[in-house]
């Protein structure tokens, strides 16, 4: 099936089942655990555009929910982000594969440092200025690196406010990223229908996988949610950095 044996989509399977919980739980992460297990078995350019198509679909479930719950400042940083993806798919073109795995790995772990400042005070609202970089952030680092989080977490996690905010803010923003990552690809060619039918696979495990992250967020309290949130990053800082020392 798809030129994949048995094994390999079995794997895949138990990936977009385990990403998905994440996704439900922490508000984002869905693409940073399964595009390497993916890329094991299809080449990286591939899992990236079938972990874009999975965003849109599961971004899709709930949305006028999610869309409701989200902050205004996630439709700014997701449209702005959504016109600076085509710059990262360019920039990471012309970019020595090196230096973009070194760039990559010092971003993740600039956020991974960002979580564990100190929180802004109650009631800080960021400027037009912060709100419109961090978009240009997420979107040129969805295309160089396929990463949006990286500048979306530290900007609602270092902030006090609701859990539910937070993370429905980010799902609104990832939304955004996966079209303008599917859309990027189309433009450019990279992407075929053999990612949308892996995509099509893969679909239902990811939506049991997002339906049980869903439930696990409604009872958990605001601190353990904002402690693994900042693990799923750590974790991503480390494997970034892991892909370098081993390059």
């Amino acid at each position: 099936m798809l030129g994949l044996g048995a094994d390999q989509i079995a794997i895949a399977l138990a990936a977009a089942l385990a990403a998905a919980f994440v996704r439900g739980l922490a508000g984002f992460g869905m693409a940073i655990l399964l595009v390497p297990v993916l890329g094991l078995a299809i080449p990286p350019s591939e899992a990236v555009v079938t972990a874009n198509w999975l965003g849109i679909f599961i971004g899709l479930v709930g949305l006028k929910a999610i869309l409701g719950a989200s902050e205004r400042s996630a439709f700014v940083i997701g449209g702005v982000a959504m016109l600076a993806t085509p710059l990262g798919v360019w920039l990471l073109s012309i970019t020595d594969p090196a230096l973009a795995r070194l760039i990559i790995a010092l971003v993740a772990l600039g956020a991974f440092a960002l979580v564990l400042l100190p929180k802004r005070p109650h009631g800080h609202q960021p400027s037009g200025i912060e709100t419109s970089g961090t978009g240009i952030a997420c979107g040129v680092l969805t295309g160089f690196a396929g990463m949006p989080g990286v500048p979306v977490v530290p900007f609602y996690l270092r902030r006090q406010i609701a859990p539910q905010l937070a993370r429905a803010s980010m799902m609104t923003i990832f939304l955004a990223t996966s079209v303008a990552g599917v859309g990027s690809a189309v433009a450019l060619r990279v992407a075929t229908w053999r990612e949308l039918l892996l995509a099509a696979l893969l679909f239902p495990a990811v939506l049991i996988g997002n339906a049980l992250g869903n439930r696990a967020f409604g009872k958990v309290s605001d601190t353990a949610w904002r402690t693994f949130v900042g693990f799923v990053l750590g974790a991503a800082a480390l494997a970034a950095l892991w892909r370098l020392l081993q390059a």
